[in-house]
């Protein structure tokens, strides 16, 4: 009986001791900190990331990853839960990229805050508040290679595109036509050099060519002058010209008067041809008309 005493008495040190064991871990493996859930948005692909990864804010861990989801309102948009510190100092400016351990290929998220002075998130169990997500640097570097994949690639069709033999001929005919236009150019270049050398020559006779044009323009305004002053020529071409025109005048008026005078002498003349008798007797009286006395119709005249 004493054996089954201290039997039982040692199995239930043992269990009691595993439970205070297990206890103890769950005490020191709980987790006990008062958390915050926040929703992070991302538009481009969280490859790497996982539920449980770490969350960390400038390097510290602060919660975990709790799902990754797809939002039903946009399948392109990928909606990401986290918990973290409920004492986390998150504004409206506070965004997360997605950083990667080592070799390994898994992610975790790392929170930053632009400006801790603005205001503060509000968190709430029915609707948390979302966070974007940014591109990773290695991410940018990322879609920097592939787009510079692809312009290298459309550059190497268009280099094979100008290699081709046709173009190949061309560019050759191009070279060889420079050749050419280059030899004519050196051998203007070398019959324009006597030309070239007289330049300065030419610029100097073109100079007292000037100087000759202004002294004569000086002259020509002088002479000017002297003309247009009262009493000069101007004034006596003026006066000459007044009394031609009064000379003009008094001509035609003599002229006009002989022409008068012919045409009453050519009057008299045809007059005396006519009536020789009209310059001892004078001027015949005209025949009666009919009515008038003495007026003889034809008819009775001849019979």
């Amino acid at each position: 009986m004493e054996n089954r005493a201290h039997a039982l008495a040692a199995g239930l040190f043992v269990i009691l001791l595993g439970a205070a064991l297990a206890a103890v871990a769950l005490w020191f493996g709980g987790d006990t900190m008062i958390r915050a859930r926040y929703i992070l948005v991302s538009e481009s692909p969280v490859t790497g990331l996982n539920p449980q990864a770490t969350v960390r804010y400038r390097g510290v861990t602060v919660g975990k990853v709790e799902n990754i989801r797809l939002d039903p309102e946009n399948p392109h948009t990928i909606l990401i839960g986290i918990a973290v510190d409920k004492n986390l100092p998150l504004t409206r400016h506070a965004y997360a990229q997605l950083g990667y351990q080592g070799l390994t290929g898994l992610a975790f998220v790392q929170l930053n805050d632009e400006d801790g002075k603005a205001e503060r998130l509000d968190t709430g169990p029915d609707d948390p508040p979302r966070i974007p997500l940014r591109p990773s640097l290695f991410d940018s570097i990322t879609n920097s290679g592939q787009r510079l994949l692809g312009n290298a690639s459309v550059m190497v069709e268009r280099v094979n595109l100008l290699l081709e033999e046709e173009n190949r001929k061309r560019f050759a005919n191009i070279l060889e036509n420079t050749e050419q236009v280059t030899s004519r150019l050196k051998t203007m270049v070398a019959q324009l050099e006597p030309g070239l050398k007289t330049i300065p020559g030419l610029a100097t006779e073109a100079s007292s060519v000037m100087k000759n044009a202004d002294q004569l323009v000086i002259d020509l305004n002088q002479l000017t002058s002297k003309l247009n002053q009262k009493g000069g020529a101007i004034d006596g071409l003026s006066q000459t010209a007044g009394e031609l025109t009064e000379t003009m005048r008094k001509l035609r008026e003599a002229t006009e008067g002989i022409k008068r005078t012919s045409r009453i002498v050519d009057r008299v003349l045809l007059q005396l041809e006519e009536q020789p008798r009209s310059l001892l007797f004078g001027k015949s009286p005209p025949l009666p008309g009919p009515g008038e006395e003495g007026f003889e119709h034809p008819g009775e005249k001849a019979r």
